[in-house]
């Protein structure tokens, strides 16, 4: 990392806190900084604030819970995860264009998915592919998940894939139980959400049946509905409106004499239809039809899962999970004629691009065992396990096609010596065949006929030590190699390698309860990061070295009188070296910025709070020039009455960007929205 970047690198960290304090007294101002600068409600509890801090371990990882996603009202995942530190969006108000970076690593504004962010949706393994001006690695409604989880870096990634170096972001859906308690009924929870800028609604049903104490079904189906937004200058903004629906089966039985054993399935789905749509959703509003032209595109995303786990008892040695996930995106194309002009390359467009369908499955089976023991002083949480993964993508006119199989083991250890000291070793094996289809049609050579082969070694460690005063140290350092995928065949051998990446991390953690007077609790945690990728394929096909180091910051402080707040924040900086000496800016590194939250809950039956984002200014992504530093301000509220004849009623009620201001993120290639009223109505019978 040179100079330029280490020298500032604290000093940004610095303003990151600072944007929040500077805009905290005049919440009726905005930042113009220049570019240079029982029922399925989640818990409620008093004394704590909206999001818990994850302090007792070594690992940088936030998790959002159900009270959390139903408050926020989002209309796509990439809503609710972009207020985790170190993530930033490309274009997240739409599921189709919904890309997703962490810690400068993933999404950018020419393709919406990169291997080097990993989603799973139940276990399964979604996005991947590099698919070109198009990003649908989020594809799917936030009604139908319970918890959702992201992991940044590689530490903790040696579980799930390789080649992690911005992290893993973990969906799960919910369950039958969560609405019955376990207890035998049925129950059907109604939701009715409503917005003003962009004309949206959606209506969730979910219907929650549980016959017996060991066996449970679960049918959820969500329509969205969303017309285009006008930006804080009440200009329209091209590629917003969408349309989708979704729906999730899920089945769940337990058996044997102590129910040691269970079996789960699933089935989840989200489609749209749109019709005359620009093909570059991810730059629509800057080019609009001008250079690419408009489609008709069909998007289809699904998961299909079965599980079966094994908890044999009396044994804590044998804790068995096995998943088998199939993942399937399919994406239809049609051009509409007349479209494309303007450019010499319409011609080429409308045939290689336009009409370019695209199809990738993705068949896993992860097989995995849970053991806990212990060894002298030392007590071991240890997962181990085998991992098959079978990727196949179709040949597109603007793609190569092929399948690409892995097969990896894994194993993690988490060792707790004595009250204090935690470590954490983790190791990954993988080996990766790609091979390129054999035709694209009747009787025609695939020029893609190709194939290669990988191999990697890889893991990390981590360690954490906790003192007596609530005061927590910890570091970690992991390596991680990134296969090239499938879309590599159509690029030339050399560079058929895999990205070599290096991260090292260290920070500190405090939680301390009643620490500024009876009842509170307050929790903090500091994470510095460096992290070195080489063999990263660039403009060119030129193999070049990406160097990235940060800070993130995550604080809550909750009381019993209902009083809470969530602060959390980035700094970020990074270049990128050529073969040939030459040094540039990383610009995908998160731009200084921060969230905060201010809050206070009455009782259980009303929640009101108010949050500010904040960011310094920084270029365009798709270089149209310098993108303004900003403050926006959103207010929330949630009224559950606890009696009367609304009773079991959740109403809530939230202002996004209430100042109307303009502004659009580090990512976006268009402005955000402007001011939004959303409500939305919801009851569990």
């Amino acid at each position: 990392m040179h100079s330029k970047h280490k020298n500032g690198l604290l000093l940004s960290a610095a303003s990151t806190l600072a944007l929040v304090v500077a805009s905290t007294p005049v919440i009726a101002q905005n930042i113009d900084a220049s570019a240079d600068e029982g029922e399925y409600l989640g818990e409620i509890t008093l004394g704590t604030s909206k999001r818990e801090v994850q302090v007792d371990t070594a690992v940088p990882i936030t998790e959002i819970n159900q009270e959390e996603i139903d408050d926020r009202q989002a209309s796509t995942i990439a809503e609710l995860v972009d207020s985790v530190p170190g993530v930033t969006l490309v274009n997240g108000s739409t599921p189709q264009s919904s890309g997703i970076s962490i810690r400068g690593f993933g999404a950018n504004a020419t393709y919406g998915t990169n291997p080097r962010v990993l989603v799973l949706v139940d276990g399964a393994t979604t996005g991947g592919e590099e698919i070109y001006r198009i990003g649908n690695q989020l594809f799917t409604d936030p009604a139908l998940y319970k918890s959702v989880s992201v992991l940044r870096g590689t530490v903790g990634s040696f579980e799930y894939g390789s080649g992690v170096v911005g992290g893993v972001v973990r969906l799960e859906t919910k369950d039958a139980s969560d609405f019955t308690g376990g207890e035998i009924g049925t129950r059907f929870r109604q939701t009715l959400q409503g917005q003003s800028n962009g004309a949206g609604w959606a209506a969730s049903s979910i219907l929650a049946m549980q016959p017996t104490e060991d066996t449970e079904f679960l049918f959820s189906l969500t329509y969205r509905d969303q017309d285009t937004y006008d930006d804080g200058n009440g200009t329209e903004t091209a590629g917003t409106d969408f349309s989708d629906y979704s729906y999730l089966l899920k089945g769940r039985h337990t058996f044997g004499n102590n129910k040691e054993h269970a079996i789960s399935a699933w089935y989840n789905a989200t489609q749209s239809n749109d019709k005359d749509v620009p093909y570059d959703i991810l730059g629509a509003s800057t080019g609009g039809g001008f250079y690419f032209g408009n489609v008709d595109r069909k998007v289809d995303s699904r998961v299909v899962g079965v599980r079966y786990q094994y908890d044999q008892a009396g044994n804590d040695l044998i804790h068995f999970d096995a998943k088998l996930t199939y993942a399937e995106q399919d994406i239809d194309s049609t051009y509409v004629p007349g479209s494309c002009f303007g450019f010499p390359g319409c011609d080429f467009a409308v045939g290689s691009l336009l009409n370019a369908d695209h199809n990738y499955k993705t068949t896993k089976l992860n097989l995995k065992n849970t053991s806990y023991f212990n060894t002298g002083n030392a007590s071991h949480d240890l997962r181990y396990g085998i991992e098959f993964v079978n990727r196949e993508r179709e040949d597109a006119n603007s793609a190569p096609g092929g399948t690409d199989r892995r097969i990896a083991v894994f194993a993690v250890d988490d060792i707790r010596i004595g009250d204090r000291f935690t470590l954490s070793p983790a190791v990954r094996y993988e080996h990766q065949d790609v091979e390129g289809t054999d035709v694209v049609g009747a009787g025609a050579t695939d020029p893609y006929d190709d194939q290669f082969s990988n191999s990697a070694l890889m893991g990390g460690v981590s360690a954490r030590y906790e003192f007596d005063s609530g005061f927590g140290v910890f570091a970690s350092a992991a390596y991680s190699e990134g296969f090239p995928i499938i879309d590599s065949l159509d690029k030339p051998s050399f560079v058929w390698v895999p990205e070599k990446s290096t991260t090292y991390e260290a920070g500190f953690s405090f939680n301390r309860a009643d620490l500024f007077s009876s009842g509170d609790n307050f929790a903090l945690k500091v994470n510095y990061y460096d992290t070195n990728v080489r063999d990263v394929r660039a403009t060119g096909n030129v193999l070049a070295v990406v160097d990235v180091e940060g800070i993130e910051i995550e604080a809550s402080y909750g009381h019993s009188s209902g009083f809470y707040v969530d602060l959390n924040g980035t700094a970020a900086s990074g270049d990128q070296s050529f073969p040939d000496g030459s040094v540039s800016d990383w610009r995908f590194a998160p731009v200084s910025s921060a969230a905060l939250t201010v809050g206070k809950r009455f009782d259980e039956v009303l929640d009101l709070s108010w949050e500010l984002v904040a960011a310094r200014g920084t270029e365009a992504i798709n270089n149209t020039g310098p993108i303004a530093g900003y403050g926006v301000n959103n207010i929330r509220a949630t009224y559950r009455p606890q009696n009367g004849a609304l009773e079991g009623v959740e109403v809530r009620f939230g202002i996004e960007n209430v100042l109307d201001k303009q502004y659009q993120t580090q990512l976006s290639t268009r402005a955000s929205a402007g001011r939004n009223f959303k409500l939305s109505l919801a009851k569990t019978f």
